[in-house]
């Protein structure tokens, strides 16, 4: 969306004047009230490129019906109000585009109860994941969805958008997690969306609805959770290709071979590189013929089946023409691993001008994928460095701006991004595994989507959110 388009939809909404603000303070108090230049500024933004949109105000809510009074106001008055957590997403789905209300669920930061009778857990959205994740398993019990952002973003916005992370191809992503919703409608209604069973078929499963909705429905204000016990070993290993396609092509080999591991991460020589520069405290030499790792994890409660597990793995990829396999013998040599392989999206940021691409397909065509991607950038001129969840078929495909033009990068880049996309669509798969359309994929979704199926979408919003006060701007144009 130009700035035109910007200015004139931005025009269907209410600016907030000083009723509107005095109506916040009194519901909120003054200190959650923000309007000076340096919050607008900082709430004004995601990790999503470099896009910047302000906010006319920032409002910080400690309970549901704090939220729920919030919404019913600006519905009544049509003010924009966009929801946001810790804003690590990277496709623009906290950015207030329209100005209105920023509505930060920060403050909303409890675990209300870790039910260990039932292996369920009931959360606020400001919860970070880690956090999370630490207290169930000091209970010996186990939140498999694990974002690379896991340190910082918040139980929210992974429901928003269904998010998965490295463990994903074993564990699946959030929505196999998520059992009951408390949810505030743009109208100002609450409502519970499911129940805290473990199978529901009554009635349309609005939970499943909800999660991955991009905020665009509801504010998920309480959520309740499935867990599984705390696998008891794990086994982490790191696995150099001279060829990075064929590390690609080693993927769903494993798991012919009848192999889940609990997670498969597939780096480039690049992104290793950047992120060995970005990172303290982490040492990896590599050779000069290495173009590509893959991060291998196995987990589970016998020791000698998981070495069995290992052993197979390294006879099949020694078959793709993998050098010398590295073992972590030790928590802190598993840790530098997963720090190295967490950072990777940071370092390239750090290094660069880029666009992130979020691509995803059936995980034998992973090859195909890398060496279209390559092709497509010979032919537009510029690179990418990728890395992602092998496993899962999920390539992220990181566009470095490098020496382009603004012209290159703004009007010819985004045929190649296209090109990618088309390929994607293809091979069987779609536009985005885990990070979502928000903002910056909005003009793509003609690619993998239908006349039909955006109608449909767009016909679900309507009924949620009449007036189109929530998250406007996101999904669809």
């Amino acid at each position: 969306m130009d700035e035109n388009r910007i200015f004139i939809a931005r025009m269907s909404y209410t600016p907030l004047n000083a009723s509107h603000q005095s109506y916040f303070k009194n519901l909120l108090g003054q200190d959650f009230c923000l309007s000076d230049s340096d919050n607008l500024k900082k709430y004004g933004h995601d990790e999503t490129e470099n896009l910047e949109f302000l906010p006319e105000l920032v409002l910080k809510p400690k309970t549901t019906e704090q939220v729920a009074s919030i919404l019913k106001y600006c519905n009544e008055y049509k003010i924009a109000v966009t929801p946001s957590g810790a804003r690590t997403g990277l496709s623009g789905g906290a950015l207030p585009i329209f100005g209105g209300v920023n509505m930060s669920l920060e403050r909303m930061n409890k675990i209300v109860e870790i039910d260990e009778r039932n292996l369920q857990a009931t959360v606020e959205p400001g919860v970070i994941n880690q956090v999370f994740h630490e207290a169930c398993k000091a209970k010996g019990l186990f939140y498999p969805p694990d974002p690379s952002s896991w340190g910082s973003c918040f139980m929210g916005g992974n429901f928003a958008l269904n998010s998965g992370g490295p463990r994903a191809v074993k564990y699946g992503v959030t929505n196999a997690y998520v059992l009951n919703l408390e949810v505030v409608l743009p109208t100002g209604e609450i409502i519970w969306t499911g129940a805290n069973v473990l199978k529901n078929s009554t009635g349309y499963n609005l939970t499943q609805l909800m999660v991955g909705s991009e905020g665009t429905l509801g504010v998920v204000t309480k959520a309740v959770v499935r867990l599984i016990p705390y696998p008891k070993h794990n086994l982490l290993m790191l696995v150099p290709f001279g060829d990075a396609q064929k590390a690609c092509e080693a993927v769903s080999a494993i798991f012919r071979a009848g192999i889940t591991p609990s997670a498969l991460e597939f780096m480039e020589r690049d992104a290793i590189d950047w992120t060995l520069k970005f990172v303290d405290n982490v040492a990896l030499p590599i050779g000069d013929e290495v173009q590509a790792h893959l991060l291998i994890e196995v987990d589970g409660n016998n020791q000698e089946v998981l070495m069995d597990d290992c052993q197979k793995i390294a006879d099949v990829v020694t078959e793709f023409g993998a050098g010398e396999v590295l073992f972590a013998e030790s928590q802190s040599e598993k840790d530098a691993l997963w720090k190295l392989r967490r950072r990777v999206g940071e370092a390239v940021k750090a290094n660069s001008v880029y666009k992130e691409e979020d691509t995803v397909v059936p995980r034998a065509e992973l090859a195909v994928l890398l060496k279209g991607v390559k092709q497509i950038g010979a032919k537009y001129g510029f690179k990418s460095v990728c890395y992602g969840h092998a496993g899962d078929g999920n390539l992220h495909v990181n566009i470095i701006k490098g020496n382009l033009s603004e012209t290159q990068w703004k009007e010819e880049l985004p045929l190649g991004i296209r090109e990618i996309f088309e390929l994607v669509k293809k091979l069987g798969g779609t536009i985005s595994g885990e990070h979502g359309i928000g903002y910056v994929q909005r003009d793509y979704l003609d690619v993998v989507f239908s006349e039909t199926m955006v109608n449909l979408q767009k016909a679900i919003k309507k009924v949620f959110d009449p007036k189109g006060i929530l998250n406007p701007g996101k999904v669809f144009s």
